[in-house]
């Protein structure tokens, strides 16, 4: 994934905007400065550098927001379907 500056998990499942594998993907990526952005019906993990005016707005947690809020110890299936739910609502209330 060195390449690859950002990426896409589609998150339509059942009526959710945002899904586990997503929250997963944020929470593993590679990048200290890692953003979830909700992009044209996708949830995308971008570098903070990488998001551009346009998509501000469109910010739905930097991961250091997010850390605090986790439980200690490894992070389990539950854990990340409860962040999505929370990320969810975040999304909706963009006006997604």
């Amino acid at each position: 994934m060195a390449d690859k500056t950002h990426e896409s998990m589609s998150a339509q499942v059942g009526t959710s905007l945002i899904n586990r594998e997503c929250v997963r993907a944020f929470l593993e990526s590679e990048h200290p400065d890692a953003t979830l952005v909700f992009v044209r019906g996708d949830c995308v993990v971008m570098r903070a550098a990488e998001i551009d005016d346009a998509h501000r707005g469109l910010i739905i947690a930097r991961r250091d927001e997010i850390a605090g809020h986790l439980p200690a110890g490894p992070v389990t299936d539950q854990t990340l379907d409860d962040l999505a739910h929370r990320l969810d609502n975040v999304v909706r209330d963009l006006g997604a």
